[in-house]
């Protein structure tokens, strides 16, 4: 599952959904829910959630943050925070899912007023309304109960269902038409490649082994293979525009970073390179760039705490493992969640 954790899921073959957008939910609108910051052209650095408690209970709080990368904080006052139930009721120990594009510069969430769930460009405040048929999870399942990943443009977006039975399929969403394609149910959505071409899902097999998968656009699959422990094993993982290359970072056991390329068309595995960072630091994502290089963002944690303080970002080169440090910035303290662009 992509927010608590990586499952080693999968998929098998494809049903398409089409759905059809309403006239109001059709137009872009441009509304203030947003802060006025967010009006700045600015890309998100990261978003978080406050945690707050009472005695030995803690739970989400406050509005959703986006830290731009021009230092300014936004909030998003009209996201539905606290998630609800498979039955409507209001669950104020968990959170509903909240999603940033690669680029930084559109976010996805619940609308509080009417539950419905939109992708809003935070450099123009423009909001797109996806229509009910999308919005509202499967029977049994709750808000809380689900994850969502945006293409780097923002353009598509994926809906992870997570009920127990494993049997209710993922969506692939076209954000601008609204249409949605399903992906088989047991396919956890690992990520999109830069162009938004392609869509990397994972699946475990009856034989303890985990297959991955490759669909494009229009939900058809186009690639996929039972692969080695050595890629199934690890993260984070990234597919390149080619809809084949995934890139794999592992971590040793002396916390020493090497970096893999799996070859999901041929089955093969390229040799390790070893990734040149810091040892303080720890890979949290991964993603290609449209030169074939590659971009790291790795954290700084508390040695007492566990807790992360901080983000560094590198650029990374693919056959050398050499890194230039692209950017930093701090992560604040005692939050309920945060996520990077592109989780």
């Amino acid at each position: 599952m992509r927010k608590p954790a990586i499952l080693a899921l999968s998929a098998a073959a494809t049903m398409a959904l089409t759905t059809t957008l309403a006239g109001a939910a059709q137009a872009e609108a441009r509304t203030g829910a947003a802060s006025a910051t967010a009006s700045s052209a600015s890309p998100v650095r990261y978003v978080w959630l406050k945690s707050c408690h009472k005695k030995d209970d803690y739970f989400p709080c406050g509005p959703w943050h986006l830290l731009l990368r021009n230092g300014r904080d936004s909030v998003v006052k009209d996201v539905q925070v606290n998630s609800r139930t498979a039955k409507g009721k209001i669950d104020k120990q968990s959170s509903t899912p909240f999603t940033v594009s690669g680029d930084g510069r559109h976010v996805s969430y619940f609308r509080e007023k009417d539950g419905l769930l939109v992708v809003r460009d935070v450099t123009t405040n423009k909001v797109r309304v996806l229509p009910r048929s999308v919005s509202k999870p499967p029977k049994g399942i709750g808000t809380g109960d689900l994850g969502m990943t945006l293409s780097r443009d923002g353009g598509l977006l994926t809906i992870d269902y997570y009920d127990a039975d494993d049997k209710a399929p993922s969506l692939l969403v076209n954000v601008r038409t609204g249409k949605a394609r399903k992906i088989p149910a047991g396919a956890a959505i690992l990520g999109f490649s830069p162009d938004g071409k392609h869509l990397l899902v994972s699946r475990g097999t009856a034989e303890n082994t985990s297959r991955f998968s490759v669909y494009d656009q229009d939900g058809r699959q186009t690639n996929t293979q039972v692969v080695p422990q050595v890629v199934a094993n690890n993260s984070p993982t990234a597919l390149a525009d080619d809809g084949s290359s995934v890139a794999v970072l592992i971590t040793t056991t002396s916390g020493r970073q090497r970096l893999r390329v799996y070859d999901l068309a041929n089955d093969t595995v390229g040799e390790a390179v070893d990734v040149r960072v810091p040892k303080n630091e720890s890979a949290r994502r991964l993603e290609w760039t449209p030169d074939g290089g590659l971009k790291l963002w790795e954290t700084l944690d508390s040695a007492k705490t566990g807790e992360t303080t901080g983000v560094v970002v590198h650029g990374l080169d693919a056959g050398t493992g050499a890194t230039t440090k692209l950017d930093s910035f701090r992560v604040k303290s005692s939050l309920w969640t945060w996520w990077l662009p592109g989780e």
